[in-house]
């Protein structure tokens, strides 16, 4: 079973997240600020972090961007509704979800477990699907290892669930809401958002010119798709 970490500095919270998890069969460990959670981090195997934007000693986003240095973990940001722009900040810097307080139960679960399945897939083999590519851009799904013009990329999960999606349908364009729905596999209400900014880094990441994509392209009013051939700009 996984191990979840959570990082929250309001008893309450963890209180009831720990209610919530552990019936669904999740060890549990708990961190009261930024700096606890990656002392943690470095001495336990970890699966999914959830992690409070608003705490002291070292806050969520602070946490959350020394993390990306160290790992891939997933991390689901805590949220109260008056950190919208902090919630866009910490998909930036790398967060793969958020959930908003006070929590529907039926929805944090669901978007842990979507969130530990892309991870877990992620770093299983399976069956070889072969190599997607486009241009210098390749995505091997058996070693699940991405190169770009044979360097390789160091992809979240959730990025690398999107970019499989696209590169798996070459010229198809998806809506935001069929991209929640197929890599969060959950409710796309809201996800909107969420895919706008994983989609902004992972073109920082797969493009020479983020401001003139040649692959990852943006279809106005429609959605996204991966080109069939790199073009030049746009």
């Amino acid at each position: 079973m996984a191990n979840i970490l959570i990082c929250d500095d309001e008893p309450s919270i963890v209180k009831a997240l720990r209610i919530y998890l552990s019936s669904e069969g999740y060890r549990l460990f708990e961190a009261p600020d930024g700096k606890k959670a990656l002392e943690i981090l470095r001495r336990e195997e970890i699966h999914l972090v959830l992690l409070d934007i608003m705490m002291p000693e070292m806050d969520g986003i602070s946490a959350l961007a020394a993390l990306r240095e160290e790992s891939n973990v997933p991390v689901i940001l805590l949220t109260a509704k008056s950190e919208d722009a902090d919630v866009i900040l910490g998909l930036t810097v790398g967060a793969d979800d958020y959930v908003t307080k006070p929590f529907n139960p039926a929805e944090l679960i669901a978007r842990v477990r979507s969130c530990l399945r892309r991870y877990l897939q992620l770093g299983g083999g399976g069956e070889r699907e072969g190599v997607l590519s486009c241009g210098g851009l390749e995505l091997d799904d058996r070693s699940k290892r991405v190169t770009l013009d044979g360097t390789q990329l160091s992809l979240t999960p959730t990025e690398y669930g999107i970019l499989k999606l696209l590169l798996e349908h070459p010229g198809r364009v998806f809506s935001p809401e069929e991209i929640y729905r197929r890599v969060w596999g959950g409710d796309p209400l809201g996800g909107e958002k969420t895919v706008a900014v994983h989609i902004r880094n992972l073109r920082t990441k797969i493009e020479i010119d983020p401001s003139r994509p040649r692959m990852l392209k943006v279809v106005w009013g429609q959605g996204y798709k991966m080109e069939k051939e790199p073009t030049h700009g746009s």
